[in-house]
């Protein structure tokens, strides 16, 4: 019986103290980006209203990823292995409380970027979607292994492109995004004491 190596981090396991800083500093790096985009590009920030059905349309798109990612991971082994060494990374030193800021962060800050500006930056069409998925995903590429972890990212990045364009409401990702990371984040630290 071949024994399954564990593939082992290119970068030094981080401490709790620097995930929650990495993120925050990543979200206000996101944010400055986007709105130096939004003030020196000559564009507009992609609508975004506070509309109940948008809020549950949201999490039923989120819903939707979470599945899709747990059938991701239950099938796709170079996806499963790829997402348990990212996820070891960020949320294995991570508490329980820490997650809300797992959620809110990024799903804040690579939505008002990804969805937010570059959407309407690249056309508000097919291209500007995939796209922004594409950056996207590049923008969870933690090493040169990580590609399969890269192309899920891209792959939900066209889910929330699609679902803030066919909503025209922005609010719809930014809920998709955040019970995304929320869920899938508690169901990973569950199944990983």
């Amino acid at each position: 019986m071949v024994e399954q190596q564990k593939q082992e981090p290119e970068i030094p396991y981080l401490t709790r103290t620097q995930v929650l800083v990495a993120m925050g500093v990543t979200a206000v790096l996101l944010w400055t980006v986007a709105k130096l985009w939004l003030r020196f590009g000559n564009l507009l920030l992609f609508e975004w209203h506070w509309y109940g059905r948008d809020f549950l349309l949201g999490l039923g798109v989120g819903l939707i990823i979470t599945v899709l990612s747990g059938l991701a991971y239950s099938l796709w082994k170079p996806y499963r292995r790829s997402a348990d060494y990212y996820l070891e990374l960020v949320l294995k030193p991570l508490a329980w409380p820490d997650l809300i800021w797992l959620g809110l962060l990024p799903g804040l800050s690579e939505e008002l970027l990804f969805r937010g500006v570059m959407l309407p930056a690249l056309g508000l069409d097919d291209f500007a979607v995939i796209g922004s998925s594409f950056c996207f995903g590049i923008l969870h590429l933690s090493g040169p292994q990580q590609w399969p972890y890269v192309v899920w990212a891209s792959i939900v990045g066209v889910i929330l492109g699609y679902s803030a364009l066919w909503s025209g409401n922005l609010l719809v990702p930014i809920v998709a995004h955040i019970m995304t990371n929320l869920v899938s984040s508690c169901f990973w630290k569950l199944q990983h004491p």
